[in-house]
């Protein structure tokens, strides 16, 4: 059996929000948020957090070694150094990919691309290139070859910080699938994913209306609330949201 290892990329020092991951609802963080809900992921063996070695991502790895999970600290610059590293670290066969941005993260989804990842011949899958979903269920997946390789071919600065970018530039080489949702659970100008004071707003307003209903609450159960409340959606729709290259 292959082993499927989810890395989660997160460190304090953002440039829009600085120590976000660590930011606090319903008396949990939302990395350890995050890391509840990835936990529900069926396919998932592993979860490693890819931080930095900066002093400032030592509670990172406090928080890491208390919920039991891996840790792996390297390069802040080279995000895709880090990665690589981390799986190499924890043994992993398929790599889940994501960020600490992404703290409502649905983890059927995650199941939904592992299962097709694993049922199919691609390089890649992925649902953060061709965006249908909300921003904030950004899941990739290949292999831990590939994510080598995607390091080997890394020339600029942006391919060392954007997971992927040197794959799913080349279509021509290598097989690439981008995962388009349902029509319930597409939206893909929402923004789910945290990055400013905005975003933690809406993102906490989520959590404290649909947690204590069911603690691993859908995509759907998002959408369904945020229509219905929609003076909440903007709160951060001026976002300008980051590009991945």
């Amino acid at each position: 059996m292959k082993k499927v290892v989810a890395s989660i990329e997160a460190r304090m020092t953002s440039t829009r929000l600085p120590g976000k991951v660590l930011l606090n609802c319903l008396n949990k963080s939302m990395l350890e948020l995050m890391v509840e809900r990835v936990r529900h992921a069926s396919t998932i063996d592993e979860i490693v957090i890819a931080t930095t070695t900066n002093q400032a991502d030592d509670p990172i790895e406090a928080l890491a070694k208390k919920l039991n999970v891996g840790i792996y600290r390297g390069s802040e610059m080279d995000v895709v150094q880090r990665v690589v590293d981390a799986h190499r670290q924890s043994g992993s066969d398929i790599v889940v990919q994501l960020t600490g941005d992404c703290p409502l993260i649905d983890p059927r989804i995650i199941d939904a691309l592992v299962r097709f990842y694993k049922m199919n011949q691609f390089d890649y899958v992925g649902n953060a290139v061709v965006r249908s979903f909300p921003i904030g269920m950004d899941t990739q997946i290949s292999s831990r070859e590939i994510l080598e390789q995607s390091l080997t071919l890394a020339a600029s600065s942006s391919d060392h910080e954007h997971l992927y970018a040197t794959i799913y530039k080349r279509p021509d080489q290598f097989r690439l699938y981008h995962f388009v949702c349902s029509i319930e659970e597409m939206w893909p100008e929402l923004r789910l994913t945290l990055d400013t004071k905005e975003d933690f707003e809406l993102i906490s307003h989520v959590f404290q209306a649909l947690y204590s209903k069911d603690s691993v609450f859908t995509l759907i159960d998002m959408i369904r609330y945020l229509k219905n409340n929609p003076d909440l959606v903007k709160i951060n729709q001026f976002i300008p949201s980051k590009g991945l290259t």
